[in-house]
């Protein structure tokens, strides 16, 4: 199974998972309005550092449910 088809899967047997991808798909969002700005103030810069670690945190731990899955279902 490849990897796009488990992430499929687990959004629509895993609440964890799906929680996640909605969360990193709002942070991202979040991000694409704050990278509009052609200049950022010292605040809204520590915001996009905070909401890029977020982001990333989002997308380690569904990588982290995407490699447990295959572990658990080898052929």
């Amino acid at each position: 199974m490849k990897e796009e088809e488990i992430k499929e899967l687990l959004r629509r047997e895993s609440e964890e998972f799906k929680k996640l991808d909605e969360e990193h798909k709002s942070l991202k969002a979040l991000l694409a309005e704050i990278d509009k700005k052609v200049y950022l103030s010292p605040d809204e810069e520590i915001e996009r550092k905070k909401l890029q670690k977020l982001k990333l945190s989002k997308k380690d731990r569904m990588a982290e449910l995407v490699r447990d899955y295959m572990k658990g279902h080898k052929n």
